[in-house]
């Protein structure tokens, strides 16, 4: 049912940006709402029935990982004027549920490491914390597309429908800041679960050192913004370039290395 109003909500912000009416962008986004809302009654159901949210595979984590990116967006357009962005955020979260429908190969929750509220926690705050960056990079795309188009002075009627470029980049910026944020708090959990069933905090773990990356790689883009300035264009391009080499580096180590972490 969830998949169901996830295609339904991004087919009605398809519309929006083909009638370039934003009151269509609105009733997509009171779609992505119900989605959500169905979603959210699904973990907790299973929350009512001892099942651990989410459990340590390839469903659950793509799963969350749409339900965080529906939930961040939603949040963030009450704030912001960015309702047509979510042309772009919900075609990204219903390939994400079709994928997550698929049976990609069974649970690994029989490992003793990979048991425990810390995992739990762990793998949540990690994942919320890359739709985040997800998301950022989407406002991002849109930013691009937008000050383009008013630079060459191309399609008014798109024009006047794209959010603003300041809601945009103020977009790019919350979520950088919050994703970050809520990597650093996975990546410290994951950690304190490492020293107790591995005894050491840091086992050069494939994995590991990808997160490590990605951290480093985020570290600097956030740095950039907040101590040097970086904003507009070079903040979007730049969060765009982050999230294309955190999708890389988790590609690469999915399919060339062997890791703890291996979900199938």
């Amino acid at each position: 049912m969830a998949l169901a109003a996830y295609l339904a909500s991004a087919v009605v912000y398809g519309g929006s940006l083909l009638e370039r009416r934003v009151l269509t962008a609105r009733f997509g986004a009171g779609l992505m709402l119900v989605a959500l809302g169905i979603h959210t009654f699904y973990y907790l159901f299973r929350w009512v029935a001892d099942v651990d949210i989410p459990s340590v595979d390839v469903y659950d984590t793509i799963s969350f990982f749409a339900w965080a990116m529906a939930a961040s967006y939603l949040a963030l357009q009450l704030r912001t004027k960015t309702r047509v962005l979510g042309a772009f955020v919900a075609p990204v979260i219903s390939v994400l549920m079709v994928i997550a429908s698929i049976d990609l190969g069974g649970s690994v929750a029989g490992s003793a490491a990979l048991k425990g509220t810390l995992v739990i926690i762990h793998v949540m705050l990690s994942v919320a914390g890359e739709a985040l960056f997800a998301v950022a990079s989407l406002a991002g795309v849109m930013y691009l597309i937008q000050d383009r188009l008013l630079r060459k002075k191309r399609d008014r009627t798109l024009i006047h429908l794209l959010p603003s470029l300041h809601d945009l980049d103020r977009i790019n910026y919350i979520c950088l800041f919050w994703g970050f944020s809520l990597l650093t708090l996975g990546i410290l959990a994951g950690s304190f679960w490492a020293r107790i069933v591995w005894g050491s905090h840091w086992q050069w773990d494939s994995k590991q050192v990808w997160t490590l990356l990605a951290w480093g790689f985020y570290a600097f883009l956030l740095h950039q913004r907040l101590a040097i300035g970086w904003q507009g264009r070079k903040a979007a391009r730049w969060s765009l370039l982050a999230f294309v080499a955190l999708l890389l580096l988790f590609i690469l180590e999915s399919f060339l290395f062997r890791s703890a972490h291996t979900f199938m």
